[in-house]
């Protein structure tokens, strides 16, 4: 199974990979544009050997930046923007009367299967930088973020336990807050829910990584009540015991940290959600059912028995909570 570590290397290698093919290309458009312009079946016009020129020096910026900076997503969304520009340019080349459009043509395809692995690579790269952002970053993150954190074993193989979760319609039969998910086109998908008070919310959302049977990745997509990503990790358990199933989630509340004091009132707090419903899911797998008790249905909200805890679910900073804590005390 390949570890984050693995995967991000991976990643930094195809992006290293496209910034020396850049640094080629952009020398062989910028040094010998008429040989290059030969070699892709467009005429040695003056003009189209200047947009080749170019084409060169933008090449030659792309891959620098990829080089310098190979984990930075941007430089290879770039690439993809160039990429754009040089379809076009083939696809208006091609209509010269002296055009090979054979040679345009096979220019072309080989251009849409670079743009191919640059879309892939700038994916990977922006969806690393989500997981390992700067410290002072993350910390403003983690202000106004909920991140949870639960696992789960289950007494199935790992194979079955993937390919059930790997189906995203099955996930509302044991997630009691999640409404439905719905499968769309290019690895989407439309997923609608519940929240606090009965008011629903949805969102489209993208696979990030599937990587059989082990790990499944996921992010929203723009424009979702509810920004979030995450990813699910199977594991074979010790002594034949089953599979381990962790579950890492972090999301934007729509109202903030006010929105988490306010689901923490209605007894919906997000890290016993997720730890009920993987309970649920264990029960499902193993059982075959979910037992009725456990059918939808407003919980009463269970009081901390720590002040600070309370503080904490409702969005109060902790010298506030302490501060009303000693006031109360003084007043006894």
């Amino acid at each position: 199974m390949q570890t984050y570590a693995q995967a991000r290397h991976s990643h930094e290698r195809l992006a290293a990979g496209l910034g020396w093919f850049s640094l080629a290309l952009g020398t062989a458009e910028l040094a010998a544009p008429r040989t290059v312009a030969r070699l892709i079946g467009i005429p040695d016009d003056p003009r189209l050997v200047n947009v080749l020129r170019a084409f060169g020096a933008r090449e030659i910026a792309s891959g620098l930046g990829m080089l310098a900076q190979p984990r930075q997503a941007g430089w290879a969304w770039s690439r993809v923007g160039g990429d754009a520009i040089d379809l076009a340019f083939l696809g208006s080349a091609a209509n010269e009367d002296s055009a090979d459009r054979s040679r345009v043509a096979l220019a072309a395809a080989a251009v849409a299967g670079v743009t191919a692995l640059d879309i892939i690579c700038a994916r990977t790269l922006a969806d690393d930088a989500s997981w390992a952002m700067p410290a002072s970053t993350d910390r403003a993150r983690r202000a106004t973020h909920v991140f949870v954190d639960q696992a789960v074993t289950v007494k199935r193989p790992i194979d079955e336990v993937f390919a059930f979760w790997k189906d995203y319609g099955n996930l509302p039969r044991f997630m009691r807050h999640l409404t439905s998910v719905e499968t769309l086109a290019e690895g989407r998908t439309r997923w609608t829910a519940t929240g606090p008070a009965g008011i629903a919310v949805s969102w489209d959302a993208e696979t990030v990584a599937e990587e059989a049977p082990h790990r499944i990745a996921w992010r929203s997509l723009e424009n979702a009540d509810v920004h979030n990503h995450g990813e699910v990790r199977f594991t074979r358990a010790a002594a034949d015991r089953g599979t381990e199933v962790h579950v890492h989630l972090e999301y934007k509340p729509p109202a903030g940290s006010l929105g988490r004091g306010i689901a923490w009132l209605f007894g919906e707090e997000p890290r016993q959600q997720v730890k009920e419903d993987l309970r649920r899911f264990k029960q499902l797998m193993e059982t075959g059912e979910i037992p009725l008790a456990e059918g939808s249905g407003l919980r009463a909200a269970q009081p901390a028995s720590d002040v600070q805890e309370i503080g904490a679910l409702a969005g109060v900073s902790p010298e506030l909570v302490g501060a009303g804590a000693r006031l109360e005390g003084g007043h006894a």
